[in-house]
């Protein structure tokens, strides 16, 4: 067996409110002590990792990837996606389906689940497709993907357009306890459309969405989701009218939840002026009264957790016109400095930041992790809220570069992440 002690760490977990100085002891991946005090706290046979004071978390939890295996290897692959991951103190990832093939078979969603585990770095929860193919019609085999491990239903980055289909995809994922995530945008009215509607987007001559097709896409959803009792969830959520129908919905008690990415607290649209590719993200970049709708939606609970909206692109994918430029940002490596701004300013504590990026996302998908407990698996971020670092383009972890952060300053550095126990980002003690 082998153990590793953690000594001299501020250990944050938010599943049982705690923030102390203490240490932590890891035996054979398991989580086996805390707050141990005294000699008897010191193993003779562990290896010591001395924190010199930085924050012990759980790993985090990402609820929102997409990856290019299978099929887009030229974006990324499982193992540079894994090390990007690992880069930004993630260590569990929620893999959305529209990849190619899309993940509509259960070999497909079993094949993903072992590569993650071969990675060694990174475990792949992966998210089967609604409908088969993610084109929005024919729905996929919900149950045998549920057996083959998938966490939730989602077809991705496109919202399921017709209703009646919706209403039946909801019955049927609530027969079978399934949640159902959905990308919030009215197709019909985000169609050809690359910037919010507004008069930035008409002063650049951008086709424009109407960030109303937000909103307009949640009200029928919620409406659905009363109807059915099915389980709802609302994927980076952007408008400030769109998180206030969430907020009303939760006060009904209905079943709804939602995230939303650091983009969408940390940018807005000005980012896209000189047709700037990199900020060109779906949904699109909102109004400032947009950006401090969601700060705030993440401090009075609206928001469940949040997630890094990771979409790797090659660089010939944003080197064309804004209109014809693929949509998506990379963000696991970023995801948890920019998340340290909303602390750094206020807007969150601390615990609740962190509660965002473990616990809560653990618990909506019903996976392992998120917590510091005795006896649970060891996957750990550590990290300085305070060191200072600058995003740029080129360096970051993994193969994908398309950063919306580019040139960015960030104060919040990972220092080690481990996964199972085992050091996978960080210098060796």
């Amino acid at each position: 067996m082998t153990a590793t002690l953690f000594e001299n760490v501020r250990l944050i977990d938010p599943s049982n409110e705690r923030d102390s100085q203490s240490r932590l002891l890891v035996r054979d991946g398991v989580i086996a002590g805390v707050d141990l005090a005294g000699a008897e706290g010191r193993p003779e046979d562990a290896a010591i990792v001395d924190g010199q004071g930085a924050i012990l978390c759980p790993g985090l939890i990402d609820m929102r990837v997409a990856i290019g295996e299978p099929g887009f290897e030229y974006r990324e692959t499982i193992a540079s996606c894994a090390r990007a991951a690992a880069a930004g103190g993630v260590t569990t990832i929620a893999v959305l389906p529209n990849s190619k093939p899309a993940i509509d078979e259960p070999a497909l969603v079993r094949l993903l689940r072992g590569r993650g585990e071969e990675t060694g770095q990174v475990s792949i929860l992966p998210y089967g497709a609604l409908t088969k193919g993610c084109n929005g019609e024919e729905m996929a085999e919900l149950g045998l993907l549920r057996e083959a491990g998938a966490v939730a239903f989602t077809d991705g980055t496109q919202a399921i357009a017709d209703t009646k289909r919706m209403r039946l995809l909801l019955s049927y994922a609530h027969g079978i306890g399934a949640m159902v995530v959905q990308h919030p945008e009215d197709p019909s009215l985000a169609r050809g459309g690359c910037a919010t509607g507004g008069a930035l987007a008409t002063q650049m001559g951008l086709p424009q969405i109407p960030a109303a097709a937000e909103a307009i896409l949640i009200a029928r959803d919620i409406r659905l989701a009363e109807m059915t009792g099915a389980r709802l969830h609302f994927g980076h959520v952007s408008t400030a009218e769109g998180l206030a129908l969430i907020r009303a919905a939760k006060g009904r008690g209905l079943p709804i939840t939602c995230d939303t990415a650091p983009p969408y607290f940390a940018l807005n649209e000005d980012e896209i002026r000189d047709f700037r590719t990199y900020a060109k993200l779906s949904p699109p970049l909102r109004a400032e009264s947009d950006r401090l709708a969601v700060c705030a939606a993440l401090s009075d609970g609206t928001i469940d957790a949040i997630a890094s909206d990771h979409t790797p692109w090659d660089a010939d994918d944003k080197r064309l016109p804004f209109a014809q430029a693929s949509a998506g940002g990379t963000g696991l490596a970023t995801l948890l400095g920019v998340t340290l701004e909303r602390v750094h300013n206020g807007d969150v504590t601390l615990i609740q930041a962190l509660r965002l990026l473990t616990q809560s996302p653990a618990a909506l998908l019903g996976a392992p992790g998120g917590t510091l407990a005795v006896g649970s698996t060891a996957d750990l971020c550590l990290f300085d809220p305070d060191a200072s670092w600058v995003v740029e383009a080129g360096t970051l972890p993994g193969r994908a570069q398309n950063t919306p952060f580019d040139g960015r300053a960030l104060r919040g550095k990972v220092l080690g992440t481990w996964k199972n126990g085992v050091r996978v980002f960080g210098e060796t003690e």
